[in-house]
């Protein structure tokens, strides 16, 4: 497949459409996880369909201090990378184009999700993405737009955007691509020296301790409900073995903490040992939140939640979540 390389947004409302237009929004520095979007999207757009890719570092939302001047810009490998995973055409505007005339004075704005988590320790950055997301949506005119799940607050952000703005096109979450050791996509993780590397694969470790410890826990309180409710049905397991396996695990499920603490327990503690490592893992936040405002779940929630973690390892920060599912729903995502 030829993918098309385009500069402005005239070159790209100037092809003809005749199926749906999936679009990956991307920074560049492409990598297996955006491969994996870009596959997802031609899946959606189908063989009449066309996948666009943008490629568009966006100083909006890099903040003081932050990676702006460093970020990896790798247009030439972005292309060829594209174009094998299934794009029809790579979006990469300048500054000038996305913003003629300068920073916008109108933006979109975060609202109260937008300066939690990622939005506190990052101010203004949301604002600066909803502005450009909106933009290339503008610009771009796609069905269907897709985002990685490792950027679960962003996702959210965009998901409201598009609800309480009314915008005409499709979210569609990715799953988080890793690597084989666990450690996240992502473009930033190149900064990583093998020491630092090694520090990184804490914010992983820590997110599947938290889906393990919650998963045993479930499992305890399956194996719990089985304990006989009468005295003939105990007699009749207990000839066969069962009633002490099952009223083991009702003791230790009754006994061991349980739901939201018991998995930021877990998380917690794989963190805290990451922090006497070499280099050292500086810790952002460890949080388990509701998707639907990234505000802290309760002990008695039921239902979707994400548990999530960000941290510095040297100069590179970095972030990761999984999602997990409280009560009647299961045990985890």
């Amino acid at each position: 497949m030829t993918t098309v390389l385009l500069s402005t947004a005239g070159e790209l409302h100037a092809r003809a459409r005749d199926g749906r237009r999936a679009v990956v929004m991307t920074m560049g520095a492409l990598h297996e996880g955006h491969a994996t979007l870009i596959r997802t999207a031609r899946e959606i757009a189908g063989p009449d369909g066309e996948v666009v890719v943008t490629v568009f570092v966006n100083p909006l939302q890099f903040g003081a201090g932050e990676d702006l001047d460093r970020y990896p810009r790798t247009l030439d490998a972005d292309l060829e990378l594209a174009g094998r995973a299934g794009a029809d055409a790579v979006f990469a505007p300048s500054v000038d184009e996305v913003y003629p005339g300068g920073e916008p004075q109108v933006r979109v704005t975060a609202g109260p999700m937008g300066a939690r988590l990622e939005g506190a320790s990052r101010p203004g950055h949301f604002d600066g993405m909803l502005t450009v997301v909106a933009k290339l949506l503008h610009l771009t005119r796609p069905d269907a737009a897709l985002f990685g799940q490792k950027d679960a607050q962003q996702l959210a952000l965009i998901r409201r955007m598009v609800r309480d703005l009314n915008f005409g096109v499709e979210i569609v979450a990715v799953p988080t691509v890793r690597e084989e050791d666990g450690l996240a996509l992502s473009s930033r993780n190149r900064y990583l020296s093998a020491p630092e590397r090694r520090t990184a694969l804490a914010l992983s470790r820590a997110l599947f301790a938290g889906r393990d410890r919650h998963a045993a826990q479930e499992a305890l309180r399956a194996r719990a409900r089985e304990v006989p409710s009468t005295r003939a049905r105990a007699e009749a397991l207990s000839a066969i073995g069962e009633s002490r396996a099952a009223a083991d695990a009702h003791a230790v499920a009754t006994a061991a903490p349980g739901g939201p603490a018991a998995v930021r327990a877990a998380a917690r503690q794989v963190l805290d040992e990451a922090v006497r490592f070499d280099p050292p893992l500086r810790l952002d936040y460890l949080a388990l939140v509701d998707p639907a405002d990234f505000t802290e779940i309760g002990d008695d929630f039921t239902g979707e939640a994400v548990l999530a973690v960000a941290a510095r390892v040297g100069t590179t920060r970095l972030i990761d979540n999984i999602p997990l599912t409280f009560g009647s729903l299961g045990a985890a995502s």
